[in-house]
């Protein structure tokens, strides 16, 4: 009955976890887009007038230039290449997934933020209560995977062998098989998807899953490349389950 009860609140925690995260997703994206497409409309034309009159700009007027050009990069608007650009948004819903996922696990890469005042305050509180949520739902599912641990653990201990030996074996198979799926493979798909080298793609991966999140480094955002959909959605849940596993080698 008490397994039975475990098993139904770990459903319901993964549930209303993502069902947050969703819900999240949708609001920063209903509070940002328009705001970001007006920017980006700006940076265009920021551009065309710049193309048409660079030949005779003063020394103030190029300064000019270059600080907004600088705050439209920071604000993730890159006005290169033609007008399709103005149809790719940084707050679609992948990205947005992306960016709450971000901000609940604390790795906070600062490439992409909200700009509005209700996209700023909604981050607040969305981090707020996001935050301790996160927290305990890595704590159950390290739990229920240190609960795989004791099974396996139980099995060796059956076939005779020592406890102190099937610690440390446990300990091994876990390490092994988390840098494998969370450090090593993840990092190959980046280094095709983003043409990345290898080690960039495992410094990027160890950065993040240690949610030091310098966001030299961060997915989907190479302008000019073309990712499929969902890409960053991916990832988004790649980071939840590789937070989840070091969760776990704590709990070992």
């Amino acid at each position: 009955r008490t397994m039975c009860s475990g098993k139904l609140q770990t459903g319901l925690l993964v549930a209303s976890y993502f069902v947050y995260l969703l819900v999240g997703a949708a609001v920063f994206q209903a509070l940002e887009r328009t705001a970001e497409k007006q920017e980006k409309i700006e940076a265009a034309q920021m551009k065309e007038a710049f193309l048409q009159n660079f030949t005779h700009l003063t020394v103030a007027e190029m300064e000019q230039f270059m600080k907004n050009l600088t705050k439209a990069i920071q604000n993730g608007v890159y006005p290169v290449g033609n007008e399709s650009q103005l149809e790719d948004s940084n707050w679609d819903f992948s990205n947005s997934f992306f960016f709450a996922g971000t901000v609940v696990s604390t790795i906070g890469y600062g490439t992409l933020h909200p700009k509005t005042t209700g996209g700023q305050i909604f981050c607040v509180f969305f981090a707020l209560f996001g935050i301790p949520l996160n927290i305990v739902f890595l704590h159950r599912v390290g739990k229920m995977l240190s609960l795989l641990c004791i099974k396996l653990g139980n099995y060796l201990y059956e076939k005779g062998m020592r406890k102190k030996k099937i610690k440390f074996l446990t300990l091994l198979f876990f390490l092994s098989t988390g840098i494998l799926v969370f450090l090593c493979l993840p990092s190959l798909f980046f280094q095709i998807t983003e043409g990345w080298s290898y080690s960039e793609g495992i410094y990027f991966a160890f950065i993040t899953l240690s949610t030091i999140g310098f966001g030299d480094y961060v997915v989907g955002k190479q302008p000019g490349r073309h990712y499929f959909s969902y890409y960053r959605t991916l990832v988004a849940i790649w980071i939840l389950f590789g937070l989840a596993w070091i969760a776990l080698l704590f709990n070992l």
